[in-house]
């Protein structure tokens, strides 16, 4: 296949890209440019009754006057009665104008209201569907700029485009017949003024693009700062930093600022010169004309409307320049969307063998399994590793920070997937399950607790949207969430604010193990998820997974020993590699790094314990 053959099949792709958020809303996208036809015509004929009234009206010289005016005035047989005649037919032009002009601004912005919605709901489809990874590849801030700020610009594009697609040529091509038809000498000039008015549209429109499109960067940066500085305003507030973040805001809206300014000087520059460009002509055209008509070879009505049909002419031009610097920033936002559109979706179920194939057991296999965050580098996250996991059985993951534990249970529902190697759920490729199928048999309770706004009740309903009362009450009871619920004014129906504010990081802890448990997963995986709540709770919230949970693979993360050393078997990750496998009471006896993690925990124990008892019995005071 050509060069040519391939750049024409993308530019088709594009169109019909585009064209799909058209198709539903034809009707609508035909209609409106019709309508403004309809003004258009009027807007062409307006200044031709008024040139006849001012001609043949008031000046009583019908000599020139066309055959259908010289019928209508010897049927009306006054002067005073020709007149109110086509002031009368400019009333009802004036009408006919109003109405294309509103119904065509009416369909024009339903159009592109709906282009918008259904662009921006495929926007955030496609963003739900992308990977960790592919989220990493933009930031938080930069998505949110392209499902808002840049649709809103492709929106306001199309519905400039409805309203001026036809109205802006049809204007300059009606208003130049006109004026041709009136006095060609005179058109001449138009022969000069709309060359220079093209020219400035190109330079214009060479000088406008990339500046928007650094705009639209520049927002990226404001918003991403705005996101991060607002969601985690309790830190800032907590170190004393908003010094630091309002310098930080202000140089980053400076940039914003400066960007904008460049992009906006464009815009101001143009429309002065422009003017300047339609007024010269207007002059010029006011000066022989003139001459003309005391000349007496043009009538003072022609010239009036001339001027007119001038003025529309290089207005027109003036709308097409403004609908192409639209389309300069439209064409940025654009861009910017199909980047997010066209990217490529690295975690997806296209291929698996068994989509219907659902999680029955729980039981957990990693052959051979390497990872790296950065496929280019050589530190691997995860190296070579191997273990199997039976079904139903309670396993500890510990190790130091950095280790790969996070990582390692991410692979399990495919958040990631494996460099090399294999994971297997039920003896099966987890890339062979569908990601719903997979994902619906794993709970997860990730290290960052996070609850949305709406109420608990609401939050909980995330792990099974039919659940009754009675048994969100039991998975909370199990979580050891529901006296505290109780004891809040409105209980369930308790307003939990953006991001789970109202309440305590223990019991945002125990509300996200709640959510889970409602899902009744065969794999459940906490990392790190008891951290905030007190041993006490912490081992009831153990003993329930016991009982309730016999039949699940249950996955526990953890710094504390205390919170696995219960468990069936014990993994010790350093580096990401498996360093120990056993029992609490097999690594004590043969795992070093697992006894001076245990010996280290527990002296600390013994220490805070001694300080306790000495201030009980007053030794120190706390």
């Amino acid at each position: 296949m050509t060069q040519s053959n391939t750049q024409a099949q993308a530019q088709t792709t594009e169109r019909l890209r585009w064209f799909k958020y058209v198709k539903p809303y034809l009707p609508w996208f035909i209609i409106g440019p019709l309508l403004m036809i309809v003004e258009v015509i009027g807007e062409v004929v307006m200044p031709k009754l008024l040139a006849y009234i001012i001609d043949f009206g008031v000046k009583h010289d019908m000599a020139e006057a066309p055959a259908w005016l010289t019928w209508l005035y010897d049927v009306l047989k006054t002067d005073s009665a020709l007149v109110v005649a086509l002031a009368v037919g400019m009333v009802l032009t004036a009408v006919l104008m109003m109405i294309g002009g509103v119904g065509g601004a009416y369909f024009g912005a339903k159009a592109s209201v709906n282009f918008a919605a259904d662009l921006r709901a495929d926007i955030y489809r496609k963003v739900q569907k992308f990977s960790f990874s592919n989220i990493d590849k933009f930031n938080t801030g930069s998505l949110v700029t392209r499902l808002t700020n840049d649709v809103t610009q492709m929106q306001n594009f199309v519905n400039t485009l409805l309203r001026m697609a036809l109205r802006s040529p049809g204007m300059l091509i009606g208003a130049l017949i006109m004026a041709i038809t009136l006095n060609g000498e005179l058109a001449i000039i138009l022969a000069v003024a709309i060359p220079v008015m093209l020219v400035g549209i190109f330079v214009f429109i060479r000088f406008g693009f990339p500046r928007f499109s650094a705009m639209q960067e520049k927002v990226d940066g404001l918003n991403a700062n705005v996101q991060e500085n607002i969601t985690n305003v309790r830190v800032v507030k907590s170190f004393v930093r908003e010094e630091h973040e309002n310098a930080r805001f202000a140089a980053t809206n400076a940039d914003l600022k400066r960007a904008g300014r460049r992009a906006m000087m464009v815009m101001i520059c143009m429309s002065p010169l422009m003017t300047l460009c339609m007024n010269a002509a207007v002059l010029v055209v006011l000066w022989f004309g003139g001459n003309m008509v005391l000349n007496g070879t043009m009538l003072v009505g022609d010239l009036t409307s001339f001027v007119t049909y001038i003025t529309q002419i290089l207005s027109s031009l003036m709308m097409v320049t403004m609908l192409f610097m639209q389309a300069s920033r439209a064409m940025a936002s654009g861009r910017r969307i199909k980047a997010v559109m066209n990217e490529e979706i690295d975690i997806s179920d296209l291929n698996a063998a068994f989509p219907d194939k659902q999680v029955e057991r729980g039981e957990i296999e990693f052959r051979n399994v390497t990872f790296r965050y950065y496929k280019n580098s050589e530190g691997k996250v995860l190296d070579n590793v191997s273990l199997k996991i039976d079904a139903g059985s309670t396993v500890g993951i510990i190790g130091s920070t950095g280790s790969g534990k996070t990582t390692l249970v991410s692979m399990i529902p495919r958040l990631y997937d494996a460099d090399e190697g294999k994971i297997l759920v039920d003896g099966v490729d987890v890339k062979d399950y569908s990601l719903y199928n997979l994902r619906e048999g794993v709970g997860m309770v990730l290290q960052k607790n996070v609850l949305f706004s709406g109420t608990i009740e609401d939050n909980l309903r995330w792990g099974d949207g039919e659940a009754d009362m009675n048994t969100i009450r039991a998975a909370a009871d199990s979580a050891q969430a529901d006296g505290f619920v109780m004891s809040f004014k409105n209980g369930y129906e308790s307003d939990l604010g953006q991001g789970g504010t109202n309440v305590s990081g223990g019991q945002k802890q125990r509300l996200c193990i709640a959510r889970a448990l409602l899902k009744k997963p065969k794999i459940l995986i906490l990392d790190d998820s008891t951290s905030a709540v007190d041993t006490a709770t912490e081992a009831r919230i153990r003993e329930t997974f016991r009982g309730a949970l016999r039949d699940t693979t249950k996955i526990i993360i953890a710094q504390r020993i205390t919170s696995v050393m219960e468990a069936d078997r014990i993994i010790v990750v350093n580096e990401g590699r498996i360093t120990g496998m056993g029992t609490h009471a097999e690594l004590l006896a043969t795992n070093t790094e697992y006894k001076e993690i245990y010996d280290s925990q527990m002296e600390a124990a013994r220490e805070q314990a001694n300080v306790q008892n000495a201030i009980k019995k007053g030794e120190v005071k706390a």
